[in-house]
C-alpha cells in the first residue's frame, strides 16, 4: 500500500525535495552573506586594529624594561660589549615609540589630502629604523675603538651575564611575537620592530658567550673585539630593514605565487570575457592594490560586464586579503592578444 501511494504521488515528491533544496541553499546563502557583510569586516577590522595598536604599545613597555636591565649588566661589568647591546637596546625603545606612532598613523582612513590612505606610513617607519639601527651600531664601533685602545677585563662579569641573559629572553619571547601578529596583520613597521629584536637576541647571545671567553681565559681584548662585532651583524640588520621598506615605499608587486594566484583567479572567473591584459599589482601597507583591464564582447551591455567584474572581485577578495580591485572594461577592439585568455 505504502509503495502504490509513493508510485502515485512520484512527482509530487520531487517537487517537494527540490523546494527543500532551494530552501536550504538559501539559507547557506544568507549565512554566507552575513559573514562577509560589511558590518561583520569592519568589526573584524575593529578588532585587528586595537590588536595592532596594543602590540604596539606592548613593544615601547618591553623595550624600555630590557633597557634598564642591559644598562644594569653594563654598569655592574663596566664591559664595553655589553654596553654595546645596552645602546642597540636605546634603539629598540625608539623604534616602539616609532612604531607605535606609524601603525596609529596608517589606520587612519583616506581623506580628502590622501585619497588612498595612509598605509605607507609604516614604510616611512621602519627607514626610520634603519636608520636609527645604523647609527646605533656607529656608536658602539666607537666605543670598540677606545676599548682596543685601552682593553680591561669586566668588574663582577657573572652578575652582568644573568642580567643580560634575562633580558634577552624577554626580547626573544617578545620577537617572536612581533613578527608573528605583524605578519598576520600585514604590519610592516610589526616586522621590522620583531626581525630587529631578534637580531639583538642574536648578537646579545654572541656577546654572552664571547663574556664567558673573556672570564675563563682572561684576554681582555676579546671584549672590544666583540663590541665590533656586534656592530657589523647590527649593521647588517639595519640595511635589510631599509631594502625592505624601500621595496614598499616603491610599490613593489605582489610575491610571484601571489601573482599567479591573482591571474589563475582572473582566467577562471570571468565567463562571458574575452581577455584580461595590463595586470598590474603593488603593495601598500596590508593593502594590495590590483588593477587589470578586462575584454567584453562590444555588443555586451554595461550590466552584464558589471556583473563579470563583481564575480572576478568576490574571488580576489577571497584569495588576496585587503585586496584593493579597480578593472577597466574595454570592448573587443581593444583586445592585445596577449593577456589572460579567459577560460
Amino acid at each position: 500500500m505504502v509503495n502504490q501511494w509513493l508510485a502515485a504521488n512520484h512527482t509530487q515528491i520531487r517537487m517537494l525535495l527540490k523546494m527543500i533544496r532551494k530552501f536550504n541553499d538559501l539559507q547557506l546563502r544568507h549565512v554566507g552573506a552575513m559573514a562577509t557583510s560589511p558590518r561583520i569586516r569592519d568589526l573584524a577590522l575593529a578588532i585587528t586594529t586595537n590588536r595592532t595598536l596594543a602590540i604596539a604599545a606592548g613593544s615601547l613597555v618591553v623595550g624600555l624594561v630590557v633597557l634598564g636591565l642591559k644598562f644594569l649588566a653594563w654598569y655592574v661589568t663596566g664591559s664595553i660589549a655589553l654596553y654595546s647591546d645596552a645602546l642597540e637596546s636605546i634603539v629598540n625603545v625608539v623604534t616602539a615609540v616609532v612604531a607605535l606612532i606609524a601603525v596609529r598613523l596608517a589606520q587612519r582612513p583616506a581623506d580628502a589630502a590622501l585619497q588612498y590612505g595612509y598605509h605607507k606610513a609604516e614604510y616611512f617607519s621602519a627607514v626610520i629604523v634603519g636608520v636609527m639601527i645604523i647609527v646605533a651600531a656607529i656608536l658602539i664601533l666607537r666605543e670598540a675603538f677606545f676599548g682596543f685602545l685601552s682593553p680591561a677585563l669586566p668588574e663582577s662579569p657573572t652578575q652582568g651575564l644573568i642580567i643580560s641573559a634575562v633580558a634577552t629572553a624577554i626580547n626573544l619571547v617578545w620577537a617572536r611575537v612581533l613578527i608573528r601578529q605583524g605578519h598576520k596583520a600585514r604590519s610592516p613597521a610589526l616586522e621590522a620592530d620583531g626581525k630587529h629584536l631578534m637580531t639583538d637576541v642574536v648578537s646579545t647571545v654572541g656577546v654572552l658567550i664571547g663574556l664567558g671567553l673573556v672570564i675563563l681565559t682572561g684576554w681582555a681584548l676579546l671584549d672590544p673585539i666583540l663590541a665590533a662585532l656586534v656592530a657589523l651583524n647590527i649593521l647588517w640588520s639595519g640595511w635589510g630593514v631599509i631594502r625592505d621598506s624601500v621595496g614598499g615605499l616603491m610599490d613593489v608587486a605582489v610575491p610571484h605565487e601571489t601573482g599567479k594566484t591573482i591571474r589563475e583567479v582572473i582566467s577562471s572567473n570571468a565567463d562571458g570575457a574575452i581577455e584580461a591584459h595590463d595586470i598590474r599589482t603593488r603593495q601598500a601597507g596590508k593593502l594590495t592594490f590590483i588593477d587589470f583591464h578586462l575584454v567584453v564582447p562590444g555588443v555586451m551591455t554595461v550590466e552584464a560586464a558589471h556583473t563579470i567584474c563583481d564575480a572576478i572581485e568576490a574571488k580576489l577578495r577571497d584569495v588576496v586579503e585587503d585586496a584593493q580591485i579597480t578593472i577597466h572594461v574595454e570592448p573587443d577592439q581593444k583586445a592585445k592578444h596577449s593577456g589572460i585568455v579567459v577560460l
